[in-house]
């Protein structure tokens, strides 16, 4: 499985949103120069977190965005199907064997279960509030240690 744009910068967001929304709303041109994303698909990953009712906007001259819930009742797993729809690797691994025409005979389906039922297990364990936390922990180490140029940063 391999998640698309829309589920890593989607995640990103969400973390700004949660580290910095705390106290008051958050803009999309200040997570766009934070995380490095374009506001305009910034706008339309916050379409789909409203819509899934993970974030809510704020009219005004204060306005912007804030989590709907507080960050630890909010997994990855929620906003990765907010913006991704279904985790599952394979279709056929699911519960149901509509459109499978070995489903009685196929041995490896037993494989993509467990391998699902593993990644939901684990985006659904993992809360945006210890992602926030781990964020917060990477920016004191950055502020602490001298540049290492030679390196490639990930961004996700």
């Amino acid at each position: 499985m391999k998640l698309s744009t829309k589920g890593r910068y989607g995640l990103r967001a969400m973390i700004d949103l949660a580290q910095y929304s705390e106290h008051e709303a958050v803009s999309i041109s200040s997570i766009s120069q934070r995380q490095n994303i374009s506001e305009s698909y910034l706008e339309q990953l916050v379409a789909k977190l409203r819509k899934a009712e993970l974030v809510t906007g704020i009219r005004g001259a204060q306005g912007g965005y804030r989590l709907m819930r507080a960050a630890d009742t909010i997994s990855v797993g929620d906003v990765l199907r907010a913006l991704e729809g279904n985790l599952s690797m394979v279709e056929c691994s699911e519960h149901t064997d509509e459109g499978c025409v070995g489903a009685d005979l196929c041995v490896t389906k037993y494989v993509w279960q467990k391998i699902n039922e593993s990644i939901t297990r684990t985006v659904d364990e993992i809360m945006l509030s210890q992602l926030v936390e781990e964020s917060r922990k990477a920016q004191k180490n950055r502020e602490t240690q001298p540049p290492d140029y030679g390196s490639r940063s990930c961004l996700g």
